[in-house]
């Protein structure tokens, strides 16, 4: 939603979202072992393997620490196994929360998620408590230097795209957010890329299908339990379906 994007500025223009390189590098390092492993080790032929990469070389993620990161995850070498788990909750004024994780200890991983929402006096619930207030949808997100919406538009519905939304990244230069159907996202990728557009991500995201909205004391307690959440080293990404104004969204940032 809008609102996370705005808070993602905010928090990068007060310093308050810096991750130290060490542990940038361990998430960039699972991705792209689980890529590998679902995958294969051949980059072009791997799109999610591809994704992994970039990633990982913006972030400046060594080559030698890639290549092995590769191996690993395709079996050449010996290395831990991660997965994909998810953990789903309900946060102040009953707002969904969903956190994706990748992980080598499931047991680990639950223990830590527990204890951040059970802190703040809330609890997991059960596969699919949350999830239902969600849709699954593949994204591209498009560099919007010197291109309109109209543009973007126009190679996202002749690519499978069905919806286009504006926002900006954590430098507020400003992107398109291209939303598809699960099976068309590679299509769409290759499409729009095909377009003369530069896409700078991609990949699977959880949409809300109805935003609630909160203020006050919700509010920030809400974003706290989030933060909270993303600084886990196993979290790979929180998705929640809040509705904050940007106005109290600059409020919780000047306290």
């Amino acid at each position: 939603m809008a609102g996370h994007s705005k808070w993602a500025n905010i928090k990068h223009r007060k310093g308050a979202q810096d991750m130290k390189r060490g542990k940038a590098f361990s998430k960039v390092v699972k991705d792209i072992m689980v890529a590998a492993r679902m995958g294969g080790s051949d980059v072009d032929a791997n799109p999610r393997l591809r994704l992994a990469v970039a990633k990982a070389k913006a972030v400046s993620l060594p080559r030698e620490n890639l290549d092995r990161a590769i191996k690993k995850g395709a079996g050449e070498l010996e290395g831990a196994n991660y997965e994909e788990v998810m953990y789903e909750a309900y946060g102040p004024a009953g707002v969904g929360i969903l956190v994706e994780c990748l992980t080598d200890n499931r047991n680990r991983t639950a223990s830590e998620v527990r204890w951040v929402f059970s802190k703040r006096g809330f609890s997991l619930g059960a596969s699919g408590s949350a999830a239902h207030t969600f849709n699954r949808r593949g994204e591209v997100i498009v560099n919007g230097e010197g291109i309109d919406e109209d543009t973007v538009m126009l190679a996202a519905l002749e690519h499978g795209g069905d919806d286009v939304i504006p926002t900006t990244d954590e430098d507020d230069n400003p992107m398109f957010q291209v939303i598809c159907e699960v099976g068309e996202l590679e299509t769409l990728r290759e499409g729009i890329e095909g377009e003369g557009l530069t896409v700078d991500n991609y990949g699977l995201t959880w949409l809300p299908t109805i935003g609630m909205p909160v203020e006050g004391d919700d509010a920030t307690r809400l974003l706290a339990l989030i933060e909270a959440l993303e600084e886990l080293d196993d979290a790979r990404c929180v998705y929640s379906n809040y509705d904050i104004s940007d106005e109290e969204m600059e409020r919780i940032a000047g306290d």
